[in-house]
């Protein structure tokens, strides 16, 4: 649609090469008030950067703003409705949006809303459009553009209006998202005001010369930490890799939290989850790291000067890598005058009142306009927050959020709540801080948002919500607090809560008696606790209280260390009790009754008190703790988890059945751990055990005397056995009786055989990484998503129940004897390769002592030997030699250029065809230090078919030498009699093609293969009549491919010329972005 955009719509110059927005949208006035504009705040409120013009304009020439806004965008949705393709401005947007399209990353998705789009895939229904019909006023060149673009659009994967429209328009954000490589679930609805303060940080990004570290230094609730996420998720593409470490400052009040970020960071940017870190030099690891990989970190909420040296190191940062810093205080500059890398401050600029009143009008109306009749109070209500977002939220959220849903409607309660607010006009933020919390609806859901603040912050949410559902209706309180803006959970399911809400919780109990820790309902600070322990003076007024004696030591050297058992003997409604390397002595007769929690890390007694009772607990975590012998002291009928890691000393556990409903059992690293109760298959509720370094307990002295072997309970789930010294005469790896089993590690055991697990329908991810004497897994079951193998360095073979499996993710690296995974690829030297398995390659066997470097899939070529492979992947045979001089090479069809053509010709009726023999040869171009891979395509311009082959490993030449891929395509009854067929090879950079050829091959070229050596010749792999759905792009395209290429490219830039010349202009990158190595992923095939 042809428009002008308002002052308040900003637009980039001309000059600017990056992206500006995510989404240019293209649409008719006829939808603007209807579709289009819920499309619109479906995509903002997403965290989309979308360019919509405000107003309409009837130019005949494409607007210069709207012609800068699609060039400055990444994608394009075009909304074509009934009079869409009667706009000529509509349709020269059109026309540049696929211009954009076919010579930039530019993503179009076309909507056809109430048009049918197969009438546009017709010339003659084009032809009749009116404005087609007026070529004089319009000019015949712009009418055939108008045209070609229309037919183009239409040819797209289209999505058509069909069903509710709400659906619709979430199907569309939900694309667009994936398509852009977008972390939508990550950013906070209905952003406001945000690109104008990113973008001089975006500028920042982008300039190699510029400062690598931005320092954001603003008071609490401005937005510090929305904006740093914004940028992140806007831009981490394109870097190497990424790390977003957020609130660090409360992480570091933890024991060993600086510790754990760091692991962190240098797990992220290392991009291996499962790599082992060495503990004691995470600092020069992280400084390494960071001067060799170009990275995107931000480091959130940081407030002391040691923690930026603990995670970023006093060496150099690569030049190019680029880290942001949130923080309170100012003037952290400073901090960074003796370091090698430069550091500049960031103003942050609160909302203005426009932004402001959008921002609270969307919490309290669910629209950025006040509703009819509010716009003043609204006004009101904006300006008293002062531009903070936290607050603006929070306002508007407590409006809508109202005890009574009728006073949303009321003036005089506005009215009403803002008075009582400017009372005291200099506690504006906290007043509306208390103000949220007293209008929680449930007298129970403040009760549990204290105890998350105090207790449960950065914990994980299930462990949270099994442990206070009993007393606070924890599932429906989370969220009804999320919500309501007062907590959040993070992508890995940890709740997080606003500093400012912790200080004003914390602060709330600290009122209830301000001088007498006793007195209060919830004690945290270990002073406090200490206190109160050492001097005996609980009360019935305490419900949680936790203690950590490291802290306190660290504080305090010389502080007694043991406590009476008695000291707890008043806090008769304690529920929560974190006791962390505390040591009690005396009787437990008086312990508090009615505990649901009970978190004693480093327990000191080497069995359970017999009269410790525990008959409430819901969870016990007692992590390294010195017990030896664990037996419950009675039946605990609500105990659903219970902890033991790290707990070296225990050697047995007995009458597990006393807790009828356990969910999780941790053993982690319990390594003297020699027998477990033998009724432990009993446990109906287990869904997690973790038996992670038991070494001892599946020894065969131990574990024969034991009744564990005979099963682990069928309701199991999760199951982690790593590091057991596990062998395959344990005859329970079967696990037979466990249809429920979706998670199994059996990684870094002693196994070289592995059961047949095809019966395990819902296992979905199995680990079996350092498996070192594996040789073989054979029959797993099709359903399986994930499979790691890491340095299985025996490991030859690996077969699936089902050709048709749904692999999403498989690991391989340091499998060096890795020949075959089945219905995926198989790479064996012709050193192994049968000479009947060869047919009219038999040939080959002569040169089976060559050597050539592979490159391609590092983690395949990686340590392998370098004698000629064959590679056998959908039905194509390749294999990489030298400069041969060999008479088999020589080719009935020769280029001297990187393509050729030829007409199929006759053949007599006794002879089949079978196949088709590809030779090319390369050389290195130039002096390029990388060299992408090679792309080989084979189209049949008769029958509009074609295939394009990415072998996952290619020949690599020395500079001045000539390489040679030979490959055989099993393409049988795909080609006929006088078909004309192109063969071509493509390449990006580094690889110059100076012969190509191809040869037919008839039955009578294997007049020596035995039939059945033809036949397992088939089973190692499809032929290319075979199923390659998934490998599909079109109904006349195949992408033989398994990897993504653009994983790691420059968003902005050109699409590359391989991409052009393999696929042409029929396809976005985005349909083979994400390509695994089963092809097209699950999300790209809906």
């Amino acid at each position: 649609m042809a428009a002008t955009a308002s002052s308040s719509t900003p637009i980039v110059s001309p000059a600017t090469n990056h992206s500006r927005y995510d989404v240019f949208l293209s649409f008719h006035e006829d939808t603007r008030f209807s579709f289009t504009d819920h499309l619109f705040e479906a995509l903002i409120g997403a965290g989309i950067r979308t360019f919509r013009a405000d107003s309409t304009t009837l130019d005949e020439e494409l607007n210069p703003e709207i012609e800068r806004a699609i060039t400055v965008s990444r994608a394009s949705i075009v909304v074509v409705s009934e009079n869409y393709a009667n706009s000529a401005s509509c349709l020269d947007e059109l026309v540049l949006i696929m211009e954009r399209r076919k010579g930039f990353y530019h993503v179009v998705i076309p909507v056809f809303y109430h048009v049918d789009p197969s009438g546009f895939r017709k010339q003659e229904n084009i032809c009749a459009l009116k404005v087609i019909r007026e070529p004089p006023k319009w000019g015949e060149h712009k009418v055939e553009q108008w045209k070609v673009a229309l037919m183009e659009v239409a040819n797209l994967s289209d999505k058509a209006l069909s069903g509710p429209e709400t659906k619709f328009i979430a199907d569309i954000v939900s694309s667009i998202g994936k398509k852009l490589g977008l972390k939508l679930v990550s950013s906070p609805p209905h952003l406001t005001g945000m690109d104008a303060r990113a973008e001089a940080i975006n500028f920042w990004v982008k300039d190699k010369q510029d400062a690598q570290v931005l320092a954001i230094c603003e008071s609490a609730g401005s937005g510090k930490t929305t904006l740093a996420q914004y940028i992140y998720d806007s831009n981490l593409l394109k870097f190497e890799s990424s790390s977003f470490l957020e609130d660090i400052g409360k992480i570091c009040e933890q024991p060993y939290g600086l510790c754990a970020l760091q692991e962190q960071l240098l797990s992220d940017i290392l991009e291996d989850k499962r790599k082992e870190l060495d503990v004691t030099s995470y600092k020069s690891q992280i400084e390494k790291a960071l001067q060799k990989k170009r990275v995107l970190i931000v480091l959130d909420d940081i407030d002391k000067e040691e923690q930026i040296e603990a995670l970023l190191g006093m060496e150099k940062i690569n030049t190019e890598s680029k880290i942001i810093i949130t923080s309170r205080f100012q003037n952290i500059q400073t901090w960074f005058r003796s370091r090698y890398y430069q550091c500049k401050e960031h103003k942050l600029e609160l909302l203005n009142k426009h932004e402001s009143l959008a921002l609270l009008s969307w919490y309290a109306f669910g629209s950025k306009i006040p509703m009819q009749g509010f716009k003043e109070l609204a006004s009101k209500a904006a300006d008293y927050c002062a531009g903070n977002p936290l607050a603006l939220k929070l306002l508007g959220s407590l409006f809508l959020g109202a005890k009574d849903s009728r006073k949303r409607n009321n003036i005089e309660y506005w009215t009403s709540t803002l008075n009582l607010l400017e009372k005291d006009p200099n506690y504006r933020i906290q007043g509306i801080l208390r103000m949220s919390f007293e209008y929680l609806p449930f007298i129970t859901y403040r009760e549990l948002f204290l105890h998350i603040a105090c207790f449960f912050i950065g914990e994980d949410e299930d462990y949270v919500v099994k442990i206070l559902e009993p007393d606070y209706c924890a599932t429906a309180g989370i969220v009804l607090l999320i919500k309501r803006c007062l907590l959040t959970v993070s992508p890995s399911k940890k709740l997080m809560m606003h500093g400012l809400f912790i200080e004003m919780a914390r602060r709330m109990v600290l009122d209830e008696s301000p001088t007498n820790p006793a007195k209060r309902s919830r004690v945290w600070c270990n002073k406090d606790s200490y206190t109160l322990l050492r001097q005996g003076i609980g009360s019935e007024t305490i419900e949680g209280l936790a203690l950590d004696m490291r802290m306190v030591r660290e504080q305090k050297h010389n502080t007694p260390v043991v406590f009476d058992a008695d000291s707890l003997a008043k806090m008769d409604n304690l529920k929560l009790l974190q006791l962390n390397y505390v040591e009690l002595f005396g009787s437990y007769d008086d312990f508090p009754e009615d505990l649901r929690w009970l978190c004693w890390h480093g327990f000191p007694l080497r069995n359970l008190p017999s009269d410790l009772f525990m008959g409430n607990l819901v969870a016990i975590d007692m992590s390294y703790s010195k017990l030896e012998f664990f037996e419950p002291p009675m039946v605990i009928r609500p105990l659903k988890i219970l902890n033991f890691k790290d707990s070296h000393s225990l050697v047995k556990i007995s009458n597990i059945s006393r807790l009828p409903n356990l969910e999780t059992l941790v053993l982690w690293n319990c390594y003297s751990l020699i027998r477990v109760s033998e009724n432990l298959g009993d446990l109906k509720s287990l869904s997690l055990l973790n038996m992670t370094g038991c070494e001892e307990l599946f020894k065969t002295s131990n574990f024969d005397q034991q009744p564990l072997n005979s099963s682990f309970p069928h309701s199991l789930q999760s199951l982690l056995l790593k590091t057991c010294n596990l062998e395959l005469n344990n005859h329970f790896l079967s696990f037979k009786h466990h249809p429920f089993l979706q998670y199994l590690n059996l990684s870094s055991n002693l196994l070289d055989l592995l059961p047949d697990y095809n019966h395990l329908k819902s296992l979905r991810v199995l680990d079996l990484s350092f498996c070192s004497r594996l040789k073989c897994i054979e029959c797993l079951p099709c359903t399986l998503e994930e499979l790691f193998i890491t340095y299985c360095k025996s490991l030859e073979k690996i077969a699936f129940q089902s050709p048709r499996f749904r692999l999403r993710e498989i690991d391989y690296q340091g499998c060096t004897n890795l020949l075959e995974i089945e219905g995926l690829f198989k790479l064996v030297p012709i050193l192994k390769v049968d000479e009947k398995l060869l047919g009219h390659m038999k040939w080959l066997k002569e040169y089976q002592h060559q050597e050539v470097c592979l490159i391609g899939d590092y983690h395949l070529t990686g340590g392998r030997s370098h004698h000629i492979q064959m590679l056998y992947e959908f039905g194509i045979a390749s294999t990489f030699l030298p400069d041969i001089k060999d008479p088999n090479l020589t080719c009935e069809y020769i280029s001297k250029s990187s393509s050729l053509s030829f007409d199929v010709p006759s053949y007599t009726n006794n002879h089949r065809l079978k196949g088709l023999n590809v030779i090319f040869k390369y050389i290195l171009s130039g002096e390029e230090k990388s060299v992408w891979p090679v792309f080989a395509k084979i189209r049949n311009t008769t029958k509009c078919r074609e295939w394009i082959y990415n072998p996952m490993v290619f020949g690599r030449p020395g500079f001045g030498e000539v390489a040679i891929w030979f490959s055989y395509w099993a393409i049988e009854n795909l080609l006929d009699v006088g078909d004309k067929v192109n063969v071509s090879i493509i390449a990006e950079t580094g690889l110059e093609a100076i012969e190509c050829g191809a040869s037919l091959v008839y039955d009578y070229d294997d007049d020596k293969m035995e039939d059945d050596s033809q036949q397992n010749n088939n089973e190692w792999d499809e032929t290319l009549v075979g199923d390659l759905s998934a490998f599909q792009l079109s109904t006349e395209t195949y992408y033989l491919c398994r990897r993504d290429f653009f994983k790691s490219m420059e968003v902005d830039g050109p699409t590359p010329s391989w991409f052009r010349d393999s696929v042409g202009y029929k396809f976005d990158y985005t349909e083979i972005q994400e390509w695994r190595k089963t092809g097209r992923s699950q999300k790209l095939q809906k």
